[in-house]
């Protein structure tokens, strides 16, 4: 014989077995629920205090859905015989209302979990035992069917950064930008010993960076803060993963429309973002460039839609847009020869020039 639980505990184990058991394409009945109950939670519940404890949880604000079904059952005296009507001559029946297809509707359905965790699997900023528990934590908002499905999943590699202060950055910076304060930090690079060093001034000192922070954005798996190198005018972008020893300062920033790209105007993130599709710190730039027709959907990944096209014809298509001249000059240099920069004069040149002399390299 099972012992006894507090009643208070039914309820509790009612909302535990929704959660592990069920969604849209996995429901159960009372009598499941009874079931598991006492095979899982050696715990006995008739179905009336099953159908309460549910209404009970409605009532607090969980969104379960159900099917009501009415059976009609024959009614029994104290000495356990059936009850006749006498004008009939027919048992008497009473109906009782029961659920069935029970399930606890989720605020995120699992193709919406799966995408959650391939970003964080192919994420490059967040460190491994950190990304692991993240992934524990979102199979946790669905129930066993999920859990089970998820197994094939690939190990996370093992080559991702380890800084342990990432999300204390991202708080820390947070709160900066809330409070419009400057920070300083350290920052890190690899050596060829494949471990992170923090950079280091000409006296072999470590370097402190003081920023006015602006904003923190993702690019293609990567954190990035852009802010103002307070030595200068212009605009700066740094890994969240490798920046260490972050602290708030009490000094303001330095406005963003003061510097020197702004054009005099706050942080248009959409617009910043489309022109730094390399998070590289340059001038803008107006440049039309050519392009063979398949890298069309290139094109319109890399910088967006507000680009132009123009003068298409069987071999390619000018392409006119507004953007980092850093970013260009990568551009064209990663997809040589389908990429040709026509403008301007100076950035065709520049490509030209960096062009031969890997051509050079090659020949020596």
């Amino acid at each position: 014989m099972y012992e006894k639980q507090p009643k208070k505990l039914l309820i509790v184990n009612i909302l535990d077995i929704l959660q592990k058991y069920t969604d849209a394409n996995h429901r159960l009945s009372q009598r499941n629920i009874m079931d598991i109950l006492l095979k899982e939670y050696e715990m006995t519940s008739q179905g009336k205090s099953i159908k309460r404890n549910l209404m009970d949880l409605i009532d607090f604000g969980y969104n379960i859905e159900y099917r009501t079904i009415v059976r009609r059952f024959p009614v029994k005296d104290k000495s356990g015989k059936f009850v006749y009507d006498p004008d009939t001559g027919e048992k008497k029946t009473v109906e009782n209302e029961m659920w069935t297809d029970i399930y606890l509707v989720r605020d995120f359905d699992d193709n919406e979990l799966r995408l959650l965790i391939d970003g964080l699997l192919f994420s490059h900023h967040i460190p491994y035992d950190d990304c692991k528990k993240l992934i524990e934590k979102i199979e946790g908002l669905s129930n066993e069917y999920f859990k089970s499905r998820v197994k094939h999943i690939s190990i996370m590699p093992n080559d991702k950064l380890d800084n342990k202060q990432l999300f204390l950055n991202i708080e820390l910076l947070d709160e900066a930008i809330s409070k419009n304060k400057k920070v300083t930090f350290k920052y890190l690079e690899y050596d060829t010993d494949k471990k992170m060093h923090v950079k280091k001034r000409e006296d072999g000192t470590d370097r402190i960076y003081l920023v006015s922070p602006y904003q923190m954005v993702a690019r293609e798996g990567k954190y990035y803060l852009i802010c103002n190198y307070d030595k200068y005018d212009d605009i700066s972008n740094y890994r969240l993963d490798r920046i260490k020893d972050i602290e708030v300062t009490s000094e303001p920033v330095k406005p963003f429309k003061k510097l020197k790209w702004a054009n005099k105007t706050g942080l248009n993130l959409a617009d910043y973002m489309k022109k730094h599709p390399y998070m590289y710190s340059s001038d803008d730039v107006q440049v039309a460039f050519r392009v063979v027709l398949p890298m069309i959907s290139d094109v319109i990944d890399m910088f967006g839609t507000g680009v132009r096209f123009s003068d298409k014809d069987e071999n390619g298509v000018t392409v006119t847009t507004t953007t980092n001249e850093r970013a260009m000059e990568q551009f064209a240099l990663n997809f040589a020869p389908d990429v040709m920069v026509l403008r301007p004069e100076r950035l065709r040149k520049k490509i030209v020039e960096k062009l031969k002399g890997a051509v050079e390299a090659y020949e020596v």
